[in-house]
């Protein structure tokens, strides 16, 4: 503890005591007040500035030090002052010294609070600054929350100083007035429980819930307004229509069929979207024959001599194109046209809220949800558009290996995309502006992934920032920055892997008023409701993130939210968001890493294991790699998991698991798991925490007693 908060709570701690041991709060107290109530008015009447300053320090001091006997003293404010008065000095005295406790709890326990709750903290810290003032107001007008403890609560939260006392001066004026009219009429009152009657609290309750239902009404003002210069149809063609056919699309329109609702599905492009045909499903084709071709490689690793492959490129990539024809059934028209899905090939636009045109042709829906997800990004560096650039779109098409490939990108796709041409045999350059690979991950898991391919032949320049391209003879040139002055990297082909957009373009949104976030995605509320309340939006169009396995968990709620909107609405959970990097290691994750808790300020234990005590992985010679579990300290439950390693993505799916449930490592180390496995490395990272957490004293008091055993 710094000195500053040891002074201050040496201060309050002497002012507590000293109220007590003197039993101050005989003056404070009910009987008090009306056995001195003519004495006290005389005095006010003779010095009148005193007594107010005197009474308003008082009150500071005891609202301040959370002491016993405001109520009282709003009371006396009334019996002494009158009402006029008595609720001025009354008012603003609780009002500063509320702020005043309030920041003495931020000074003394915010801090290590926050640490110590990051996690549960989380959504509580968005929610109070985006509503805070609200939420305080609202518990400011009912008495049956005790004062203090709202105090201590909100100097825990991230809430202005300023808005803090506004709020609290607004919201607890109702009741000011109540308590000094009371006080006026001194006579009549017994005790504070007098002023306090049923009735008199239900009221509070109903004035603070006026806000909230005042609030609900001007939302539904608001949406009403944003619709009121359009006309609605009578009738409607559709309940949904879902524009787009990617992951997110797909489920919403299924899950509409299978609630026997009519639905509309539109795609500008190809059935499956992104995911099927230019991303996951390709993407993980090419890793897998790369994989292969790396296995025979360095199949000396095993005992087996002159073993040889050639890489026939065409034939990889039609193997890549095969596998996106074998999964394409699941995703094809005639297969959610038999589900009842209505599927229509063309480019949408809106005319309305609830009017979607396409192919010339007109059609209503009572809701409609954009999910027509991403597309790569290609950054505005003079000269790229010279040098013919490949992307995740496009680099399907290639039939011939690029013997010098450059991959602009450290990123999952850079990483992933650079690792398999290597294999496949290209000589290629991966190039990134950050010092580092994988930005979101941890320090020592870039930094294995760069080993990786830096072994495998990849030349890897971190730190090189992309200044301009020109053509050449065969290929062309990158000039980049950095530290050290400017470089040329040659190649043949440049393949751009530095992030995707939001596809909004073309679908009339801007019209109908759908605003965007900073970042270009379509804003929308907890329930994916965009900023016209017809129209909602899923997938990467919305992101945060952009995985195929959140687009379709945000699909239910879209689509849910949308059909039933008016009687439910469910909030999308983003608790728990797990992702692979499919490179060699692989890495895996869920929650928080070790950046992630450095910069929130949480306390975590880290419990790490190597795969290389992995019998398995010894087996089978794949012992680079280790796993992090991230928990508080002396406890069990999983803040984060991050695994580095073969199977990664694998591994990981029991840490969702117990995440999602509230299960602990206790129960993972206690869980049987078949050997020899790579997921025994989830209990033996179970068990080391246990190891680091074991119970000394009880140990000692247990060895004591085996001693008196023998």
């Amino acid at each position: 503890m710094d000195r500053r908060r040891l002074i201050v709570l040496v201060v309050i701690a002497a002012a507590i005591a000293l109220f007590f041991v003197a039993d101050l709060g005989q003056y404070l107290s009910f009987d008090y007040l009306e056995s001195q109530r003519d004495e006290l008015r005389q005095f006010v009447a003779d010095r009148p500035l005193l007594a107010g300053g005197t009474f308003f320090l008082i009150y500071v001091v005891v609202t301040g030090l959370s002491l016993p006997g405001a109520a009282v003293m709003t009371l006396a404010g009334g019996a002494i002052f009158g009402l006029l008065w008595g609720t001025v000095l009354a008012s603003f005295a609780s009002t500063i010294g509320a702020t005043i406790a309030m920041l003495v709890a931020r000074l003394l326990l915010r801090d290590a609070v926050q640490r110590r709750f990051a996690s549960q903290l989380g959504p509580i810290n968005r929610g109070i600054e985006r509503d805070g003032a609200f939420y305080l107001f609202s518990l400011r007008l009912v008495p049956l929350f005790p004062f203090f403890m709202i105090n201590l609560v909100m100097g825990l939260m991230p809430i202005r100083a300023l808005t803090f006392f506004v709020a609290s001066q607004i919201g607890m004026l109702p009741g000011t007035v109540v308590f000094v009219f009371a006080g006026t009429r001194l006579a009549e009152v017994s005790g504070p429980g007098d002023v306090l009657s049923p009735d008199l609290i239900l009221a509070f309750v109903l004035l603070a819930a006026f806000p909230w239902i005042a609030r609900a009404f001007t939302n539904a003002i608001a949406r009403r307004r944003v619709l009121a210069a359009y006309r609605k149809p009578k009738r409607f063609d559709d309940n949904l229509i879902v524009i787009g056919a990617g992951s997110a699309g797909l489920i919403s329109a299924l899950i509409a069929a299978t609630v026997k609702a009519k639905v509309t599905l539109i795609e500008r492009n190809r059935m499956g979207g992104d995911c099927l045909n230019t991303g996951c499903v390709p993407s993980k084709a090419l890793i897998s024959a790369a994989r292969a071709a790396h296995t025979v490689a360095t199949a000396d690793r095993f005992g087996l001599r002159d073993a040889q492959a050639r890489v026939d490129f065409p034939a990889v990539m039609e193997r890549v194109q095969d596998a996106i024809r074998t999964i394409e059934p699941n995703d094809s028209v005639e297969r959610y046209e038999g589900l009842g899905v209505r599927c229509v090939q063309g480019s949408a636009r809106l005319i309305d809220p609830w009017t979607v045109e396409v192919n010339g042709e007109r059609r209503t829906a009572r809701r409609i949800v954009i999910a027509t997800g991403s597309e790569p990004l290609l950054p505005p560096i003079p000269g790229l558009d010279e040098v013919d650039p490949l992307t995740s779109d496009n680099v399907w098409d290639l039939r011939d290996l690029p013997q010098r490939l450059l991959v602009m990108g450290g990123g999952p796709i850079g990483c992933e995309l650079a690792q398999s041409f290597a294999r496949l045999g290209a000589a290629v350059t991966l190039v990134d502006m950050a010092p580092r690979l994988l930005p979101r991950e941890d320090a020592d898991v870039a930094g294995l992934i760069a080993i990786a391919l830096d072994e495998e032949g990849i030349d890897v320049r971190a730190g090189h920032r992309a200044v301009r391209f020109r053509k050449a003879d065969q290929g062309g040139v990158l000039v980049a920055e950095t530290a050290e002055g400017e470089v040329e990297l040659a190649f043949d082909r440049v393949l751009v892997a530095v992030g995707r957009r939001p596809v909004t373009e073309g679908l009339g949104l801007e019209e109908l008023g759908v605003r965007r976030t900073p970042a270009g995605t379509l804003e929308v509320d907890e329930a994916l409701m965009t900023t016209v309340p017809t129209i909602y939006a899923c997938g990467d169009v919305v992101g945060p993130y952009q995985f195929t396995h959140m687009a379709s968990h945000q699909a239910w709620y879209a689509s849910v939210n949308a059909l039933f909107g008016p009687f439910r609405r469910y909030k999308v959970n983003y608790r728990v968001v797990p992702w692979t990097t499919y490179t060699d290691p692989e890495v895996a994750r869920v929650g928080l890493n070790e950046d992630d808790a450095r910069q929130q300020g949480v306390a975590v234990e880290v419990t790490r294991f190597e795969f290389a005590h992995n019998d398995r992985a010894i087996a089978e010679r794949s012992r680079v790699g280790f796993i992090k579990v991230l928990t508080p300290p002396g406890r069990d439950r999983i803040l984060g998991v991050t695994i580095a390693g073969p199977h990664a993505g694998e591994l990981l799916a029991e840490y969702v698991l117990a995440m999602t449930h509230g299960i602990g490592l206790k129960q993972i180390m206690g869980t049987i798991h078949v050997y020899p496995t790579f997921a025994e490395i989830n209990k033996s990272a179970a068990s080391a925490w246990r190891k680091a957490n074991a119970p000394t004293r009880v140990l000692d008091w247990v060895g004591r007693f085996h001693d008196l055993r023998r």
